[in-house]
């Protein structure tokens, strides 16, 4: 009798969860000005939206008969914007060690995967998307080949959900390169003998990684027998097959020449993750094909003896070389809380030469193409993801609001810890007007 009460409890509960209509996928969005970044502006649009894609957009256009209509006039329509390299999801309070999870135990671990630890209820996530950001490269951090990362959307509910492609590239966090010399310093011979032995792990990880690859293809040739498979190796498959970059974090000058003639040697796909020193060896990136994911613009020289502009105005050398770039708020656990100020970052190197429409390409269109994923984000075109947002002006002004933001067809609420506590302290209970200060009745 329980078990058939039971029975029919669950039948029911499906059978009224399946007479809730689902909200229709099909948007029609009129009247704003659509910024699809890859062409010109479009004013007074119509943007066609059918379940999780953009079907068409243009003036004129007929909307089709039942869709919702949303009317937008003299807003803005743009693609979200794309944090390059990011610890988002990974860290919550970066001075509480229990909430970062951004790194493992050792030096080589090509097999760690960024994606399956996000957090999907992370505070960051909501107040990152509040302005504009609605995908992210999240990166492991720590060792030497510190593991796979992953481009993300910045809301759903497992990783599973989340993530739009993995792996996007393997992360390696190349030495110091440099003697570092002082009082406080380390002695000369332990710090050359550390880089030495990191460059070693390095070089022998490529070799049994190559090694292995060729023994497991071996299998089924007479007398060769089946290989126990090994994670860390099989993690470096699509890198050593060229189907994925190796992700170099280096910013030193010393660092980047390096990595280059490493990975050249390797024979590896390379993008850098970069900042500092970069934009002196642009000329090399260029001819290589090379792109870089630069760091947080606003940074301090690397030298005391470099103009205090020299950070912002890196984006502007890379343009002219003709190298492609995009911008990232980099991926430390620090920089995970203030994702939210990337667009920033792409105007302060508009503001120091670089021209405005490559500041906005820098955090969508670039973006998406350096990480792979240019076939589904960053640019408003018929047949792309219909990931957007709305906005009262253009997004890397920091008066700009973020009005709607719609992921995959789908609008997202922008509500945050943020306006929450606004909302909350807003409508505290105020005191009486006659009421005299505890003070004066004394």
């Amino acid at each position: 009798m329980k078990r058939a009460f039971l029975s029919g409890l669950s039948v029911a509960a499906l059978l009224a969860a399946s007479a809730v209509p689902l909200p229709a996928a099909d948007l029609v969005l009129l009247g704003a000005t659509v910024h699809p970044v890859s062409g010109p502006e479009i004013p007074d649009c119509t943007l066609i939206v059918e379940g999780t894609t953009i079907t068409a957009l243009g003036r004129g256009l007929a909307a089709p008969p039942g869709a919702p209509v949303l009317d937008v006039a003299g807003l803005h329509v743009y693609p979200a914007l794309l944090d390059a390299n990011t610890v988002l999801g990974l860290v919550e309070v970066s001075s509480v060690p229990g909430t970062v999870d951004i790194s493992e135990m050792g030096d080589i671990n090509p097999n760690v995967r960024a994606e399956v630890a996000i957090n999907p209820e992370s505070e960051i996530l909501p107040v990152t998307m509040a302005n504009g950001i609605l995908s992210a490269m999240i990166a492991p951090r720590g060792g030497t080949i510190a593991g796979t990362a992953a481009v993300i959307r910045l809301s759903g509910w497992t990783w599973e959900d989340m993530t739009i492609a993995s792996p996007v590239g393997l992360v390696i966090n190349w030495p110091d390169m440099r003697v570092q010399r002082g009082p406080n310093a380390r002695p000369e011979e332990e710090q050359i003998e550390q880089r030495d032995g990191r460059l070693r792990e390095l070089r022998a990880a490529f070799a049994d990684a190559r090694a292995y690859v060729q023994a497991v293809g071996a299998e089924g040739t007479r007398g060769i027998p089946v290989h126990d498979r090994d994670p860390r190796w099989e993690a470096m498959r699509p890198v050593l097959d060229g189907k994925i970059p190796v992700l170099v974090a280096a910013d030193d000058i010393l660092q980047i020449r390096a990595a280059l003639k490493f990975t050249e040697e390797e024979k590896l796909r390379l993008v850098l993750l970069a900042n500092g020193d970069v934009w002196r060896v642009a000329p090399e990136l260029a001819a290589r094909h090379i792109p870089v994911i630069l760091g947080p613009t606003h940074e301090l020289p690397s030298r005391r003896w470099e103009p205090y502009d020299e950070p912002f105005t890196v984006a502007k050398k890379l343009h002219e070389a003709g190298v492609r770039f995009c911008f990232s708020y980099g991926a430390s656990a620090f920089s995970a809380a203030h994702a939210r100020n990337l667009p920033y970052q792409a105007a302060m190197a508009a503001a120091y030469g670089l021209p405005k429409e490559e500041a906005l390409r820098g955090v969508t269109q670039y973006a998406a193409e350096i990480l792979g994923v240019s076939d589904r984000l960053g640019t408003l075109e018929p047949g792309k993801e219909a990931t957007f947002i709305v906005t009262d002006g253009d997004p890397l002004e920091i008066r700009t609001q973020v009005k709607r933001a719609f992921m995959a067809g789908r609008e997202i609420d922008l509500h945050t810890r943020h306006t929450r506590l606004y909302e909350k302290y807003h409508a505290r209970p105020r005191p009486a007007a006659n009421l005299e200060p505890a003070a004066a009745q004394r």
